[in-house]
């Protein structure tokens, strides 16, 4: 086996991941769930509802101001990474585990749903990657060096469903596959899979899964989807619900890994919390002891991302009220058909900061037990046993898909006419399901249903895999492995194409989107025109910049005349030699001690303020005041000036009280008024006729230490400036004046 570990200040090397696939062997099977820490404490903060830190993580943006603190929640976050490329995703999936992500999904590439088996190598996926032996043991091989990383186990994911279920089935079994989607209804309903077919094959799978203790995700939630008024089919969901979790449990799987995949079925500007919470409650009293996958809602879902994270916060406090032990986190990539994956980090980041901002709400507060809450959870909950009495009584499950009863768009007992119709005698698959005969044997360790063991003297409950010698889920050495098959579209070929661009070792660097080094960058624009106008002048706008592909990805109306944002994608013509980029070396900044030794050894006084009309104080406190690890502690006499200091004041009280240097602060940058405040003070001290005596600092948010100086300063600092920063650029500066 390779020796290759991750090191956290390398890029992973995915050539690395790839090396002896032939012999990997995944370390573990089942799923995991994150441990409670209930009493964590973390900086001066006690934690209620979260789980074990992680060992390395990249906390969230506030991080900075509590000790780079990063709690973790309790449920489990799940990120989707499947950009059609594996071996691209895998470095994707390395970033979502430090953002918080311990449940890493795959798409399957559209169409797979339809492969009566299983396909190898590694050709490039649309919509989703091809699901393949070598895709997922290279992915799931990268995910154990990740989760020794990070220190928590990740759950890696895919889906169980289509004409060859079963078979994904092993596949998924024989590769450490912690859990998968599979819900027969999924194949009947949204795949046009023959439904005598998806039941029988769902048998098998999910034995198979159960055996290998995989959660299942049910594929309820596409009927939010694809109503047509998703906050109607609240009952139907809950059926089908019930009809997969029992079928579940008649297949021998643990009620404890089997998850509803719950979607709140409204979005704002709809009352969301008022509609969305009662079917939260619902059904979670209905469905005791299973557990809760919570998705947002994605059939609203526009491509603006502000819109999607709102949505995703708002449906995270229903999962706060109720519960969730896996929190999805679906990205308004979905609304623009980009797999523009920083978004998937983003998300990930939505859910920690949701759910660790939310830590112990329901201590404080509890859902009224009666009223309106109450009465409609007790309505939804009849409506949907009424819903299942109905389908019994017609004949079944097969009778009620054949009627038309499911995704119709009323909310039962209404109908609408308007639901999806399948015949049991058509769809894909149709007429393949044959009846075993009495003597059937299957020596394999998980199957379901009659399997004749008694002929070779085995006894009930005896493994049929012993007549073998055992099969490959107890000897993964039979296991066949098949590197690639096409000699035109496998891995290789395309990381041979991207080689350049490769890390560690790689030559040359652009920005990229999907691909690794394709070029795309995004831009964000405001025209103060209407939509139609607004898109044309953004496409021109990136043409004149010499871009390439320019495409609209998202518009949003600030005014229908007066003014629409815009966000474009397109490709740069260029890339960048590494070796010769200006990077930007880390000021030195000298300790504490001899910081203390220069200012007693030769004391100063500085005079500071904000300046011009400017009423911001907090970041200029922080940098001089004792107890924010300012200036002060070093023994530097501070003369603070307030907010609002006229340039002309800064300069004569530096004078009057014989300061050694002037710290101005502006944060206000319109029309860059800053850098005109820069540029004053540095005239007027020089017609004083003492700047060459004092040392000149400027700072802001906006500030850049380039154009400060260019301005007049001495130096400039921006944000993430220290106390410590500014002291050592005083002692500097005065020594070479």
């Amino acid at each position: 086996m390779s020796a290759y570990r991750l090191k956290p200040d390398a890029p992973l090397d995915v050539r690395e991941i790839l090396r002896d696939l032939k012999n990997y062997r995944p370390r573990r099977r089942g799923w995991t769930w994150r441990k409670p820490a209930p009493g964590l404490q973390m900086n001066e903060f006690t934690y209620r509802d979260c789980s074990e830190p992680l060992k390395r993580s990249v906390p969230l943006p506030p991080a900075h101001h509590f000790g780079n603190i990063d709690p973790q929640p309790g449920p489990v976050i799940t990120t989707e990474i499947a950009s059609g490329r594996f071996e691209d995703d895998i470095r994707r999936m390395r970033m979502a585990a430090h953002h918080g992500a311990d449940h890493i999904m795959v798409i399957r590439t559209a169409g797979q749903s339809h492969f009566d088996g299983l396909i190898e190598g590694t050709p490039q996926g649309v919509g989703g990657v091809p699901i393949t032996r070598k895709q997922v043991r290279a992915q799931r091989k990268a995910l154990d060096m990740i989760e020794d990383e990070v220190g928590r186990p990740i759950n890696y994911h895919s889906y169980v469903s289509g004409v060859a279920g079963p078979e994904i089935a092993v596949l998924f079994a024989e590769e450490g596959v912690n859990g998968a989607h599979q819900d027969p209804q999924y194949n009947v309903i949204y795949r046009n899979i023959n439904m005598v077919r998806s039941f029988v094959d769902a048998c098998e799978s999910k034995t198979v899964m159960a055996w290998a203790e995989m959660a299942q995700i049910d594929g309820a939630h596409n009927a939010n989807a694809t109503a047509r008024e998703a906050w109607k089919v609240m009952p139907e969901l809950m059926v089908q619900h019930a009809v997969n979790a029992r079928f579940s449990l008649g297949c021998g799987m643990p009620r404890d890994l089997i998850c509803l995949s719950t979607v709140p079925p409204s979005a704002a500007p709809a009352p969301c919390v008022y509609t969305d919470l009662p079917y939260a409650v619902a059904l979670r009293e209905l469905f005791s002891g299973f557990r809760m996958r919570a998705q947002m809602n994605t059939k609203y879902i526009q491509s603006s991302v502000r819109e999607a994270t709102v949505t995703h916060v708002m449906n995270m406090l229903i999962s706060k009220l109720t519960s969730a032990d896996i929190q999805s986190t679906i990205t308004p990539d979905e609304g623009r058909n980009v797999p523009w994956h920083i978004y998937n980090m983003e998300a990930c980041d939505t859910a920690r900061q949701t759910l660790v901002g939310l830590d112990g709400l329901m201590e404080m507060v509890e859902l009224k037990g009666e009223g309106y809450l109450r009465d409609k959870a007790r309505e939804l909950k009849e409506r949907a046993v009424l819903f299942m009495e109905e389908l019994l009584e017609s004949g079944g499950y097969f009778k009620g898909v054949e009627a038309g009863h499911f995704v119709d768009s009323g909310l039962y007992p209404q109908r609408n006419g308007d639901g999806i119709v399948r015949s049991i005698q058509g769809g894909i698959g149709a007429g393949s399901v044959i009846r075993r005969e009495a003597d059937y044997l299957a020596p394999v360790t998980a199957h379901y249903g009659y399997n004749n063991i008694a002929q070779y003297g085995l006894k009930e409950g005896e493994d049929p895999a012993r007549l073998i010698g055992g099969c490959t889920f107890q000897n993964p050495e039979l296991i066949q492995y098949i590197d690639e098959l096409d000699e035109t579209d496998n891995a290789a070929l395309r990381m041979e194409q991207s080689e350049p661009f490769r890390q560690p070792g790689g030559e040359w660097i652009r920005p990229e989107m999907e691909w690794l080094g394709d070029g795309v960058v995004m831009l964000t624009m405001f025209f103060p025109s209407e939509t139609k106008i607004a898109e044309a002048a953004a496409l021109e706008t990136a043409r004149r910049m010499n871009l390439t592909d320019p495409e609209i990805i998202s518009r949003e109306v600030m005014h229908p005349v007066d003014g629409t944002r815009i966000e474009l994608k397109a490709k740069v013509p260029f890339q960048m030699k590494i070796s010769e980029l200006v990077i930007p070396q880390d000021p030195e900044v000298f300790s504490d001690e001899e910081l203390r030794r220069v200012f007693s050894q030769k004391p100063m006084t500085v005079v500071c303020g904000t300046v011009g009309e400017d009423e911001h104080s907090v970041g200029l406190r922080e940098i001089i005041d004792i107890k924010h690890g300012g200036i002060e502690k070093y023994g530097i006499k501070v003369h603070y000036l307030g907010t609002s200091v006229p340039p002309e004041k800064l300069v004569n009280a530096a004078v009057e009280l014989g300061a050694g240097a002037i710290l101005a602060s502006a944060i206000i940058s319109h029309d860059n008024v800053h850098y005109k405040n820069i540029t004053l003070i540095d005239r007027l001290a020089r017609e004083m006729g003492v700047r060459d005596r004092l040392v000149f600092l400027a700072g802001g948010t906006q500030v850049t230490p380039e154009l400060a100086r260019e301005a007049g300063a001495d130096e400039g600092f921006g944000r993430g400036t220290r106390g410590a920063h500014v002291a050592t650029a005083l002692a500097r500066l005065r020594k070479t004046t």
